[in-house]
């Protein structure tokens, strides 16, 4: 009787640790997961389905406008390999300073208006390291 009831409790603890296991690996995949697109392929999904999504692309060269009263930016973003296709982008928070026309960025966020406006919270322009290791060689040589 007593080696039983032992069975029986770990049998509910094992129970318990896979069920907690299980649903910690769910929501952690649910949660972490988000398309990572370019423009086009932004473009050719319904708005419906980018409500959280990451594109990659490059400012375009005119039309980067400061928000007004406070941090953010609203600018285009251009496909890289297309050009024609774009996507406007509104970025509330603060920008980077390596954030400018002609880089290429990644803004993460989802379309909320019906107007295909991008509504972005996070912007990450691209890693300065590239340019540091070619300054290293400028001040050996």
């Amino acid at each position: 009787m007593a080696g039983g009831s032992k069975k029986g409790v770990y049998a509910a603890a094992l129970a318990l640790f896979l069920g907690g296991l299980g649903w910690l690996v769910y929501s952690g995949l649910d949660e972490g997961s988000v398309y990572f697109l370019n423009v086009s392929e932004a473009l050719a999904m319904k708005p419906e389905q980018l409500g959280q999504a990451r594109l990659f692309g490059t400012v375009a060269e005119q039309g980067v406008e400061p928000a007004v009263g406070g941090l953010g930016v609203r600018f285009t973003l251009v496909d890289k390999d297309d050009p024609a296709k774009t996507i406007p982008v509104d970025y509330k928070g603060a920008v980077p300073d390596t954030f400018k026309p002609g880089v290429e960025v990644i803004v993460e966020g989802g379309v909320k208006s019906p107007g295909g406006v991008f509504g972005a919270s996070t912007l990450m322009t691209k890693c300065p390291s590239k340019y540091q290791k070619e300054n290293r060689k400028e001040s050996k040589g």
